[in-house]
Formats: structure tokens, C-alpha cells, sequence
């Protein structure tokens, strides 16, 4: 018996120290300087987190301005993320989109409106049936801007509907695409049990809560 529980209290130690570690590689993410991805071709890049990420790049799909959405992983402190080692919870990644779209036609702002408009802003550590630190939800800022810009728009919905949003908002560091087969994910799989039964039904609630005028036709 003694051994057994000295095993279980060495077990204990250094699986606190583990957890130690990852929090203090998290807090330095968390903590680090933005960086600024430049304008390409016309084209601005934002990064976001709220849940599976076949369900948002749908819904960034459907706004006007927004010429793509690529599947991805953000927010971690592990190189090259995969799905099978984000799904452990232990990367420090969430699912995330990068969302290429036009400044012309859509702002920044209004991703930010889209973000909060597509999503259980309350939820902690999921959205809808998916649970877990993956599915976190993440808005990345690039600059000082966009950072108040998602501040202001926080404090200003908590208020307003007196909740607390569960979103973290998080400096922009890198952007690592998802695996091909995840890639317009919702577009190739309409028959897919969990696009039909999640996604779909996600996608067109944002639609009927979101100003027609800046959806896609």
C-alpha cells in the first residue's frame, strides 16, 4: 500500500510540474508581442477560433468581402500542430480560420461582429456538442487597433446582455494550415452526418441573425 501511494503522490508531482510548464509556455503566447501579416494582393488576413472550424470557415465563406477561409490551428506553443495531437488538448492550439478577405468591402470590425454573431458567446472550452481546449474560442489581433476593436466589442456585448463572453483574445503569432481534407469541408460533405446535423444549422441561424446586406447572394 505504501508504495502504491507513493507512486500515486510521484505521479501527482510531476504531473504538476507538466501542467506547470504548459501554463507558463501558454502565458508567454498569450503575453507576446502581435505580429502583423501585410497586405497581399489587396487581400488582409484575421484569425479566428470558435469552435470546429469546418463550421466557421462556412460562415466567413457567406460574408461579403471575404474572398477565403483556410482551416487551421492557432494559439498553441507546438510546432507543426496536427488534428490528431490538437484533439489532445495538450498543443495549446485551438481550431482557428484564416479569414483572406478584402478591406475594401468588409472591415475588420465587422469580422469581429460576425465572430461574435456565429457562436454561444458564453460557452466555455467548446461550441455546440464539441468540448474541449481545442474548441476554445480565440480572437487573434495583429496590432494595437484591432486589439481595442475587440475589447470595446466584448465589454460593450457582456454588458448589454449581461453574460460573460467566454472568448480570449489572444496576440497573433502564426497560422498553420489544417490538413487538406478538412479544407471547404462543409462544401464537400454535405451528406456528412455532423455537417448536417451541426454545421448546417449553425451556418443558417447566423444568416437569419446577421444583416442581409452584408451577406453573399
Amino acid at each position: 500500500m505504501k508504495k502504491l501511494t507513493c507512486l500515486a503522490i510521484i505521479s501527482l508531482f510531476f504531473s504538476c510540474q507538466n501542467s506547470a510548464q504548459i501554463n507558463k509556455k501558454q502565458q508567454a503566447i498569450i503575453n507576446a508581442e502581435p505580429i502583423e501579416v501585410p497586405i497581399k494582393n489587396g487581400k488582409a488576413r484575421a484569425y479566428f477560433a470558435s469552435g470546429c472550424f469546418w463550421c466557421v470557415e462556412a460562415i466567413y465563406e457567406s460574408v461579403k468581402g471575404v474572398h477565403e477561409a483556410v482551416s487551421g490551428y492557432a494559439g498553441g506553443y507546438t510546432k507543426n500542430p496536427t488534428y490528431q495531437s490538437s484533439n489532445t488538448g495538450t498543443t495549446g492550439h485551438a481550431e482557428a480560420v484564416e479569414v483572406i478577405y478584402d478591406p475594401k468591402i468588409v472591415s475588420f470590425e465587422t469580422l469581429v461582429d460576425v465572430y461574435f454573431a456565429s457562436q454561444n458567446i458564453s460557452q466555455v472550452n467548446g461550441q455546440g456538442p464539441d468540448h474541449g481546449s481545442q474548441y476554445r474560442s480565440i480572437i487573434f489581433y495583429q496590432n494595437e487597433s484591432q486589439k481595442q476593436i475587440i475589447i470595446n466589442k466584448k465589454n460593450t456585448l457582456a454588458k448589454k446582455l449581461n453574460v460573460t463572453i467566454a472568448a480570449e483574445v489572444y496576440p497573433f503569432q502564426k497560422f498553420w494550415i489544417a490538413e487538406d481534407y478538412h479544407q471547404d469541408y462543409e462544401k464537400r460533405n454535405p451528406n456528412n452526418s455532423y455537417i448536417k446535423n451541426v454545421s448546417i444549422p449553425r451556418l443558417k441561424k447566423f444568416k437569419a441573425n446577421f444583416p442581409d446586406t452584408l451577406l453573399k447572394n
